[in-house]
């Protein structure tokens, strides 16, 4: 058996892994509602909601009719259907067939897995044994014709071992969709390296790389996105098309017939017809197919199809046929055609479904329509109280009358955790875990278990004897819809972000030039790349690669004037900065040192209950937040109070990480209180925190306006008792009435929404507190202080898997755009926030609208409403009971509403940089395309900040751009002195990484250590030919972040990884680069003995200072007969000999390494390190 792609349903295996609970399913076949379904073809069947998994598998497995296909009215419901089956059917036998997440007639393509995802079932629905036994899909993708030749295509399969032509698999790659790249970072991309093929399958989990040795595939491994190594080799790999419209003969040839019948698309149709691909093409596409196949047209002819929930089903259909005319029409003008001819549709008119000939649809219903409905006999859990002993007996009378009881955890972690609950009340369920055996399928017998199979509802079955208890049923929290896959980003914060030709660079000593470009030079003879910066009056220095640490990029204001080379006017700027830095440096040294001296609390190792807690998270840590998490907890365990700030984009996963110190703290016997800017993200604080440590001895309250005076009092007096461990609150929590009995822990959430005053209380309040501070967009001086290292600074740049990136529309205001983003979003099932910022004229606002929109059912909130109105107006619109909240700003502030998915701004030139981002970050939360709509008033002129920054928000649209963007910020106003008076002009003068230098480096002066990350300088130079050539490394970019990395190396192990990546990446090393990595090596010798100047001649090398023992001396004269060594300079000259033993030409670097290895013993210095040819 080959080992699949994991998460790849495309290489699902023959046979199966199991599901956990997939012995129950088949327990239903004597369930008299369901064997009278099985004997009538088109039975209608009444099952209750919580029951609907259960026995949607059981029909699968007692039917002999393969697949069923079950139709749903949303793509949520689908989502969660697909989630809670897989725990009761094999892996690969149920295949989620979604539909786009883009509208009709909208310029922009679905996403590259949606795509994937689509071919790919339909290609194993005619794969015999590969067909999935279960298809789930929304009416939505039920109802859209597919594109031509989707039935058609066959994936490109790949297995070491196998011939392919790679001249014919790029172009199968392109004719597929992929686009090519340098660097392979996101589905649907490929690059080509001489011999290596980097893929990254529209179905797959993590891009693949195959290396040819000739035409037969050679080695086949998956590589990490972020450092682009590979990881683990793989059996075999299916890569399905990026795209659904392939622009086949026929398809090119129908565009070329439209570019006469249909004028108005031209431009479209001559792309097409040329067989062009581009984002978007996909909407073009019911214009280039005849018939209407949908996927119950493309069935084999023992399928069956369940529709669920019939009657809404046809309603939601006929809405969204409706929408799609209105849309055509509205569109219509625009394209200048006639708005009374029809459109084609992307969806095809339900009737045609519902009634074709082959209609003996089984449908599923929540209640009987007629008493003779067949019904399955079930009942769910109601919400389980504060008294779990009505549960426990309940679930022991269910034992005694024979029932298997299943307990369904989320995770193993809550697995054991819900052991010992139930055990406290007198019920031992033993934990079951997975046969090893993966043939064997896990059997429960009569009697209690509890298994790790997240469901989202469990039910009771009294004909089959069944009783599932879901986790969220015993507490009572809402399940998380979809495991984040890790879907690593690459680092972002490094010096040369965006260095291009043109960018403006700071070399330390001669100031502010312009990079223009990599030149390749031979100087006396030896070939080397340079860096090439042009300086005032058309002067160019060349800066050799190795020295790369000498330049940082200039982060100023707009264009800094370029200085002239050898003059002194950038000596005087840098001596006039470092006095005022100096002062600067003080104020931060006494802050540092009152924080360092303060004696804090140091906390304790983990426990158990910690990691148990940990497990519970529904979603897979990116690896920044792990990195965030451990660090957090280092701080915690120090003796000094911790400062750290944690720079996150929106919804990159900041709550979870304070979740996790408030439990460490709170662990330890302290208190802790949580800080936030809003009522509502306080309540909904409350609410995380609450769930997440349900289940533990910890009472979580939040402090609010939503309180009574008499609440907020008692609260007040049991956080000062100490009865509380963790409160949640607005700066109420500052106020002087409020004591804590024992506070370790601070966290504040949103920091950027609190006033100066705030935060002088807060300083009060913490002097030996530790301290978390939260952010997506840091304030400029919070930003500087991290950057400088008187705050710790994480920052997590790895956005989930599923979000996308946000398209931003940023305009004059358009009433026409607006009320079609809204009819959009209802099309989607989505939500809409429209933000109007004027308390005054909201209503109006709203009233407008519902003029306008008459089908949406419209909202209005605002911070002066009063508590009761406003929490329930926002809890409605949580719930789906409104489609478009109107209000202020109120919601920037970390609320997190998975299903809006729209944002309309009306006045955005009024908000600030940090605000709109923070704003745009509420959408587009649940892995949904979003869209926000930044609009500001038509006959108004925009100040030149405001255009600043609305064209920076609207350039800025990658996710975890929330830190560039504060970087952005602190270019347009400036930091403002970090203590107070300005310093703008500081920073314009030499450039904001060499200004933090400056103050880091003046406050560790201060503090009376080593400056830190500034090695002693080396000077090296190696007379031999030692570059990467453009043809091994073709993208000037990646050959600078090579030389980056080569030129801080300082240890042998950082050399031999750099090899590594280098044949990983790129493939066998050409000899200048092989000479490079032999520099390498020498230059971490040199780290090694404290070498700093080494001089190589044709004949001989200088080398100081160098100190040598006794039995050293004595082994330099066994070593090399005419070696040198004067003491008093410290100097050691070596001849080096021109030719090796061997007859070959000597290489000064690699002989130098051996020599100096070999003089010098490393302390476990035992082998010759690979790379040295050992002569």
């Amino acid at each position: 058996m080959t080992t699949p792609l994991p998460g790849t349903p495309g290489t699902a295996p023959t046979e199966h892994s199991h599901a956990p609970l997939e012995s129950l399913p088949g327990l239903l076949r004597d369930e008299p509602g369901l064997t009278r379904a099985l004997g009538d073809p088109s039975a209608r069947l009444a099952v209750v909601e919580v029951a609907r998994p259960i026995s949607i598998a059981a029909l699968a497995h007692l039917s002999s009719r393969r697949p069923l296909v079950v139709a749903c009215p949303t793509g949520t419901m689908a989502g969660q259907l697909v989630d809670d089956l897989a725990q009761f059917v094999p892996a690969g036998d149920v295949a989620m067939f979604p539909g786009w997440e883009t509208l009709p007639f909208e310029r922009v393509s679905p996403s590259v897995e949606t795509m994937g995802q689509r071919l790919e079932v339909l290609w194993r629905l005619h794969r015999g044994d590969r067909a999935p036994k279960i298809i789930v899909a929304g009416v939505r993708s039920l109802l859209q014709k597919l594109g031509p030749g989707a039935t058609t295509v066959e994936p490109i399969e790949v297995r070491p071992g196998i011939e392919i032509d790679p001249e014919a698999l790029a172009r199968q790659l392109v004719e597929f969709g992929y686009r090519r790249e340098e660097l392979v970072e996101h589905r649907g991309e490929f690059a080509r390296r001489g011999a290596i093929f980097d893929v990254y399958p529209s179905t797959a989990n993590a891009p693949i790389r195959i290396d040819l040795w000739g035409d037969e595939v050679d080695r086949l491994t998956r590589f990490g996105v972020n450092d682009q190594r590979s990881t683990d080799d793989l059996a075999e790999a299916t890569i399905f098309p990026a795209r659904e419209l392939m622009p086949t003969d026929d398809v090119r040839e129908r565009a070329a017939g439209l570019v006469a019948s249909e004028p108005w698309g031209r431009e479209q149709w001559e792309r097409l017809a040329e067989g062009a691909h581009f984002d978007g093409m996909e909407s073009w596409l019911p214009w280039l197919i005849d018939s209407d196949r949908l996927l119950t047209d493309v069935l084999p002819a023992d399928a069956k199809v369940l529709l669920v929930e019939p009657r809404r089903m046809l309603d939601r259909a006929k809405d969204l046929i409706a929408e799609e005319d209105d849309l055509a029409r509205t569109l219509a003008g625009t394209w200048a055609r006639d708005p009374d001819k029809s459109f084609p549709r992307l969806h095809a008119d339900p009737e045609t479904l519902l009634s074709s000939d082959t209609a003996s649809f089984w449908s599923l219903d929540s209640t009987p329509d007629s008493p003779a409905t067949p019904v399955v006999e079930a009942s769910g859990w109601g919400p389980v109280g504060g008294d779990d002993s009505g549960l426990t007996d309940r679930l022991a009378q269910l034992i005694s009358n024979g029932y298997r009881v299943v307990v369904a955890a989320d995770g193993s972690g809550s697995a054991d955790r819900l052991h010992s609950l139930l055990l406290d009340q007198g019920l031992d369920f033993p934990v079951r875990k997975q046969p090893a055996d993966p043939d064997d399928v896990l059997r429960l017998g009569p009697g209690g278990h509890i298994v790790v199979a997240p469901l989202h509802r469990g039910a009771t079955l009294p004909n089959a004897k069944i009783s599932i208890v879901a986790e969220s049923d015993l507490t009572g929290r809402r399940r998380a819809h979809r495991k984040a896959r890790r879907q690593p980003q690459r680092d972002a914060a490094s010096t040369f972000e965006d260095l291009k030709t043109g960018s403006y660079v700071v070399h330390h000593q001669h100031g502010v030039g312009k990079y223009e470009g990599m030149v390749k030079r031979a100087i006396g003879g030896v070939e080397r790349d340079y860096l090439l910066i042009g300086y005032k009056g058309g002067d160019k220095l060349y800066v050799p690669s190795d020295q790369i640490d000498s330049l940082r990029q200039y982060v100023g204001g707009e264009a800094p004037a370029l200085h002239k080379l050898g003059g002194s006017e950038f000596a005087k700027a840098k001596s006039r900065v470092k006095s005022e830095v100096r002062q600067i440096a003080q104020e931060l040294v006494l802050l540092y040192q009152q924080r360092v001296t303060a004696q804090g609390h140091s906390f304790a190792q983990d426990t158990p209950w910690q990691a148990e807690m940990e497990d519970a998270f529904p979603f897979v840590e990116t690896p920044d937040q792990r990195k965030a998490i451990d660090d957090i907890k280092g701080d915690m365990e120090r003796e000094f109070p911790m400062d750290r700030l944690v720079c996150g984009d929106v919804g990159f996963g900041k709550t979870e990480i304070s979740i996790r110190a408030a439990f460490k703290a709170i662990q330890d016997g302290k208190q802790v209180a949580v800080l936030a800017p809003t009522t509502l993200l306080a309540t909904q604080h409350g609410n995380t925190f609450a769930d997440r440590f349900a289940g533990y001895p910890i009472r979580v309250e939040v402090l609010s306006r939503f309180l009574t005076a008499s609440q907020a009092k008692k609260v007040i007096a049991e956080v000062k008792s100490g009865e509380i461990d963790c409160v949640i609150g607005t700066h109420r929590l500052l106020a002087a009435d409020i004591n804590f009995k024992d506070l370790g822990l601070l966290v504040v959430d949103e920091e950027q929404r609190f006033g100066v005053q705030h935060k002088e209380k807060m300083k009060k309040m913490k002097t030996n507190v530790d301290v978390l501070t939260l952010t997506a967009t840091p304030i400029p001086r919070t930003l500087e202080m991290s950057l400088v290292g008187i705050r710790d600074l994480s920052l997590l740049q790895t956005p989930p898997a599923e979000r996308q990136p946000i398209l931003t529309f940023v305009g004059e205001y358009d009433e026409r755009v607006a009320i079609e983003a809204i009819r959009r979003e209802l099309l989607r099932e989505g939500q809409v926030f429209w933000v109007h910022n004027r308390v005054r004229s909201i209503d109006t606002a709203a009233a407008r609208l519902r003029q306008l929109v008459p089908e949406a059912r419209i909202a209005v909130a605002h911070g002066q409403m009063d508590e009761a109105t406003l929490e329930t107006v926002v809890q409605d619109f949580w719930d789906g009971q409104y489609d478009v909240l109107v209000c202020t700003t109120i919601i920037e502030s970390g609320i997190d509403m998975p299903s809006v998915n729209t944002l309309v701004v009306e006045r955005s030139d009024l908000l600030g940089l940090g605000q709109m981002h923070q704003l745009r970050g509420r959408v587009g939360r649940s892995g949904q395309r979003a869209y926000a709509y930044l609009f500001h008033p038509r006959d108004k002129v925009l100040t030149e900040e405001a255009y600043e920054r609305l064209r920076t928000i609207g350039e800025s649209t990658e996710l975890g751009s929330g830190f560039k963007i504060a970087m952005r910020d602190l270019e347009i106003r400036g930091a403002g002195s970090l203590l107070g008076e300005s310093q703008s002009g500081h920073i314009a003068a030499v450039g904001y990484d060499l200004y933090c230098q400056m103050v880091t480096e003046a406050v560790s002066e201060m503090k009376g250590e080593p400056p830190k990350n500034a090695p002693a300088e080396i000077k090296l130079d190696v007379p031999t030919d030692s570059f990467l050539p453009p043809d091994y490394v073709t993208k000037e970019e990646l050959r600078l972040e090579a030389y980056r990395r080569l030129a801080g190396v300082e240890t042998d192990a950082q050399v031999d990884d750099i090899r590594t990546e280098w044949e990983d990446r790129y493939g066998p090393l050409p000899e200048p680069a092989e000479a490079l990595l032999q520099v390498g090596y020498l230059r971490a010798e040199c780290h090694r003995l404290g070498l700093r100047d080494i001089q190589i001649s044709a004949t001989d090398a200088k080398l100081s200072p160098l100190e040598l023992k006794m039995s050293e001396s004595m082994r330099l004269r066994r070593l090399s007969k005419g070696a040198k060594f004067k003491e008093d300079l410290g100097q050691l000259v070596v001849p080096i000999p021109r030719w090796n033993p061997d007859g070959t030409k000597t290489d000064a670097a690699t002989f130098l390494v051996k020599f100096l290895r070999d003089l010098v013993e490393a302390p476990d210095q035992d082998d010759l390190v690979p790379g040295t040819k050992s002569s």
